[in-house]
């Protein structure tokens, strides 16, 4: 019983510990996100203006080929895909960030 209940406590310790990192990841992409202006049209899981970052992350699943065309389309803008709404370019977040938070968004479901 003694040892029942420590693997149950190692496996829940092992469990927070994996789970925090991600919390702290999920934290620090919404943070560059703010700073870059991309909530304002953007939420991970609601439609605001532009598509909710996990429909995106769920449409370009097992597509890395994807990644490039993304990071443009955040710096340039574009539109089409998402329906009418077109998105803005966003060159004041620079390459280096979007490309970031792209990568992010990609690994969403």
């Amino acid at each position: 019983m003694k040892l029942k209940i420590f693997l149950t406590i190692i496996l829940l310790a092992a469990q927070a510990a994996i789970a925090a990192p991600k919390a702290d990841k999920a934290a620090a992409m919404l943070e560059l996100a703010d700073q870059s202006r991309c909530m304002t049209c953007h939420d991970v899981d609601e439609t605001i203006r532009g598509p909710a970052w996990r429909d995106v992350g769920k449409r370009y699943q097992g597509k890395p080929e994807v990644e490039e065309q993304l990071v443009q389309k955040v710096l340039d803008g574009g539109g089409g895909v998402w329906g009418a709404e077109y998105m803005s370019a966003n060159k004041r977040a620079g390459i280096d960030n979007i490309r970031v938070l792209v990568r992010w968004i990609l690994t969403l479901r």
